[in-house]
């Protein structure tokens, strides 16, 4: 599905053009435009882009912290899945 979808992000309306549902779209803006918000209350600066890249950082920020915690919940999950395996082996023997 390739489609437009206006978007309002820090008082600014923007095109995007896709092939993701309008509504996740939407969703994902959200998502910058509160945290450019956030980081627009608690900092000084007026400069929108300066505003954008804090946000932007916060955000990698927070995805990656979420990428390290999934990965290490997998590595736990396998631990878990080898150990569940072998206790069925040795019941089953």
């Amino acid at each position: 599905m390739s489609g437009r979808v206006d978007v309002e992000i820090f008082g600014k309306v923007y095109t995007v053009r896709g092939d993701k549902d309008p509504e996740y779209v939407r969703r994902v803006a959200e998502v910058v435009d509160r945290k450019m918000r956030e980081i627009a209350q608690v900092t000084d600066t007026v400069s929108t882009s300066r505003i954008a890249i804090l946000a932007s950082l916060n955000i990698a920020d927070e995805l990656m912290t979420i990428l390290e915690e999934s990965e290490e919940l997998k590595a736990r999950m396998k631990i878990l899945t080898r150990q569940i395996e072998e206790t069925l082996d040795l019941e089953a023997s």
